[in-house]
């Protein structure tokens, strides 16, 4: 039974699927100290939060059974990612759940800014009948500046379109060709900015990213721009955007997101140019479900070791190439299993090699369950996925992926190669339509051998009659030969047997198989 602590407020429909699952229990309790949630988070295999918990390095350390920690939302700022990280915790948002409640509020934000709705009302409940002072601007045929194209971006201009603006997008990831595909008209930063009548920001909050519009964006702009923020505080400088109000030339401003929130002693809140809401873009009925059900789902997969996606300490993958790479986590990790298992000495160098239809796409996924793989065998369950890297890099291991143009007649073709102190081993590995995974070369020996089950990997001289001791002395011990693959580079040379056995040999088998006298190694694997 699966243990799944809910520390903040999400609603019953939001983790139905969760309480649904047979294997799962789920503990609501909401409120939880730093000390309180110390004090039992041992005994869970996963961490569901919104913003209210703060999931520090001590909750982390003290989670010895934590698999993952959910954020029901975008922003992971109140988790600790690096003790995540280094503890081998996924941590996983729901980007997607609120895409549209966020684009509607900033899309209401610009309508709101451009005919100055927030403040004609409060004038006109304060008593004042005011029509002059209240004349707006028509969004129709202005030019909207969308700074950041992702999920979000692209909807909030998808309606900018649909009211008969003109739309220009920055995005550092942005193609003329998908920009074109969008109807959009591709711009640098500052070309952007220059041309809008309205701005609206999307990006996340990075090092990159801290007061990307700041005073030089100011001066570049119309006069009269008006700037939207629903993303996060701290993109536009606060400082410079208030000095741009005070000069004209920003004629007003709609804020959703603050350097500092609460934004207390904030000069923009109440400043007569400004419109201004409580942090509001995912605060729709729809998005507080959907998040909560995307996290849900994703909890499920990664406690029951299924695939999943949205891990914001994990290389980001785009659905096309988690598509591709996806059949592959299965193979790589069984070879660096295999590989682990048959190499001796220290650990020094990995080397994973990609070669046909993978040699176009970002393969760092499949390379981190090639070293789940192998250090699994050394590290047992300590090594995931997410630590996989880190626990090489402090182990000193060099891990290197290579491109290369020899298939060997696949379709792909993977081998991973093992440097240790003593001596170096090969694996590769394809997958074949109707066959799945398959190990077809070890050690620059042919072979053909699907990757599962109670190995022996046997090292010979191609001798007359050895297979058939190897055989006979099995059998003799009771142990059954499932399948055999023979793989030798020249007649009378050196050879590999690799065969299937229904259980696990006995150490004293191995050593009845050692002591003959074309063998000269006998290596048991476990897949």
């Amino acid at each position: 039974m699966f243990k799944v602590l809910v520390s903040d407020p999400l609603s019953e429909f939001g983790i139905q699927k969760l309480l649904d699952a047979p294997d799962v229990q789920v503990d609501r309790k909401t409120g939880l100290s730093e000390a309180e949630l110390i004090e039992i988070i041992g005994e869970y295999d996963a961490l569901l939060v919104r913003s209210q918990t703060k999931v520090t390095p001590a909750i982390i350390e003290a989670g010895k059974k934590l698999k993952a920690i959910g954020r029901a939302g975008v922003g992971v700022d109140n988790i600790d990612l690096n003790a995540a990280t280094n503890a081998g915790v996924v941590v996983i948002n729901a980007p997607d759940g609120n895409t549209i409640s966020t684009a509607e509020h900033s899309f209401a934000m610009i309508m709101a800014l451009a005919r100055k709705i927030p403040m004609a009302y409060k004038k006109l409940v304060d008593g004042e009948w005011d029509r002059k002072s209240f004349t707006g601007v028509e969004l129709n045929k202005k030019t909207l500046a969308v700074v950041g194209l992702g999920r979000i971006g692209v909807e909030v201009a998808k309606r900018g379109q649909a009211f008969g603006m003109n739309v220009v997008a920055y995005d550092p990831f942005l193609t003329e060709e998908r920009a074109e595909k969008l109807g959009v008209e591709y711009a640098t930063l500052d070309q952007a900015v220059s041309k809008a009548d309205f701005i609206t920001v999307h990006t996340p909050l990075t090092k990159d990213t801290k007061y990307m519009i700041n005073t030089k964006q100011f001066e570049l702009m119309k006069e009269g721009v008006r700037i939207v923020n629903c993303a996060r505080g701290g993109i536009i400088s606060e400082k410079a955007l208030l000095e741009a109000l005070e000069s004209g030339k920003v004629a007003g401003a709609a804020l959703d997101v603050y350097e500092s929130e609460p934004p207390v002693d904030n000069p923009l809140v109440g400043h007569p140019k400004v419109v201004v809401t409580p942090h509001l873009g995912a605060s729709t009925v729809e998005a507080q479900e959907n998040v909560a059900i995307d996290v849900s789902e994703e909890i499920l997969k990664i406690i029951h070791d299924e695939p999943f996606k949205n891990a914001v300490n994990l290389p980001s993958i785009p659905a096309a190439i988690m598509e591709v790479v996806q059949p592959y986590f299965e193979l790589n990790e069984k070879l660096g299993q295999f590989i682990a298992q048959t190499a001796v000495g220290a650990l020094k160098e990995v080397v994973v090699t990609y070669s046909g239809d993978l040699t176009d796409i970002d393969t760092r996924p499949i390379t981190r369950a090639t070293l789940k793989g192998i250090l699994s065998y050394h590290l047992g369950e300590s090594a995931n996925y997410i630590n996989a890297p880190i626990l090489a890099k402090s182990r000193g291991i060099e891990v290197t992926e290579q491109k290369s143009s020899y298939t060997g007649g696949f379709a792909t073709l993977i081998t991973v190669t093992l440097k240790t102190s003593q001596e170096e081993k090969s694996i590769s590995g394809t997958l074949l339509n109707g066959y799945g995974s398959r190990i077809v070369k070890i050690d620059g020996y042919s072979i053909d051998l699907a990757p599962s089950g109670n190995l022996l990997l046997v090292h010979h001289n191609d001798r007359p009659g050895v297979i058939g001791r190897v055989g006979s002395i099995l059998g003799s011990n009771n142990v059954n030969i499932g399948t055999m693959q023979v793989g030798r580079r020249d007649m009378g040379g050196n050879a590999i047997m690799l065969l299937t056995v229904d259980k696990e040999v006995q150490p004293e088998v191995l050593d009845q198989l050692g002591e003959l006298g074309e063998i000269a190694s006998v290596t048991q694997v476990e897949l």
